[in-house]
């Protein structure tokens, strides 16, 4: 029996016949079976032996059984690794690179402006207290900015803010003054209750700046502005300051540059004006 089962196991060829020949051997209706049933007819003395002989055969059938498996398992794999071989060496697929957002790469352009200007760059919450979006920056309580039908209220004292100024006033707050001016601009998101169309939005970017220090005038504005301008539209471009009223600043004034398109000459993007309001 030993040798006919291990025979039948070498001249099996595939997987199929390997299962067929275990069920032969090693199953219910196979002989090594009927051998271990019909022990009970045995005697006391050859029932140990028999059973011994038979496990052993047992035990060998199945480990040869299952080294041939493994044979064949690694036969077949083999086999289809190199039907489906692959180059390595050949390139990959090209995976398309993503592009930083515009206006992401509008505030990065203008970070790296100012810091290089000696600002630094401070970034606040979007959710903020309101004593800091509108009291610490001269709004009063009547003041129409902070009506409901304005701005996103959170609760009574927590809004969305309207405006990324509430850093001018915190860092205001945390800036030691005795070792030198507090010159910092704060970029990111805002929120206006303004009905969504060609030029409004309920959220848009802001980058504020603030410079607070002796001997800062005008004239710093002015040549600040007017670096921003030519940054991140040319050279060419000029810049004027018009006087212009706002109840939380004093003096106020608004900036025009040099239309990017006529550069002055008049065009219809700057209503044959040849400046566009910043």
């Amino acid at each position: 029996l030993r040798q006919q089962g291990l025979e039948e196991i070498k001249q099996s060829d595939d997987l199929d016949r390997v299962n067929d020949v275990r069920v032969k051997l090693l199953g219910k209706k196979g002989p090594l079976t009927s051998v271990l049933r019909g022990m009970k007819d045995l005697s006391a003395d050859e029932r140990p032996k028999v059973g011994k002989f038979a496990n052993e055969i047992r035990d060998e059938l199945k480990a040869a059984l299952e080294e041939k498996r493994a044979q064949l398992e690694k036969a077949v794999l083999d086999a289809k690794l190199a039907a489906e071989a692959i180059d390595v060496t050949l390139p990959g697929t090209p995976v398309a690179q993503g592009q930083p957002h515009v206006l992401q790469q509008i505030i990065d352009q203008l970070e790296d402006l100012f810091i290089g200007m000696g600002y630094e760059v401070a970034v606040g919450d979007e959710v903020e207290q309101e004593v800091y979006n509108f009291e610490k920056l001269n709004l009063p309580k009547d003041h129409p900015a902070r009506d409901m039908q304005d701005t996103f209220y959170v609760t009574p004292s927590v809004l969305m803010r309207t405006q990324t100024s509430p850093m001018q006033a915190r860092m205001l707050e945390q800036h030691d003054f005795s070792k030198g001016p507090l010159k910092m601009i704060s970029p990111g998101k805002v929120y206006r209750r303004d009905t969504d169309d060609a030029t409004h939005s309920h959220q848009f970017h802001q980058v504020e700046g603030i410079v607070v220090g002796e001997h800062v005038t005008m004239a710093d504005l002015k040549g600040t502005l007017e670096a921003v301008a030519q940054n991140l539209f040319g050279d060419q471009l000029k810049v004027r300051l018009r006087p212009s009223y706002f109840p939380f600043t004093e003096p106020s004034v608004e900036a025009d540059i040099t239309c990017f398109n006529c550069l002055g000459a008049g065009c219809l993007i700057c209503k044959g004006t040849g400046w566009i309001e910043v």
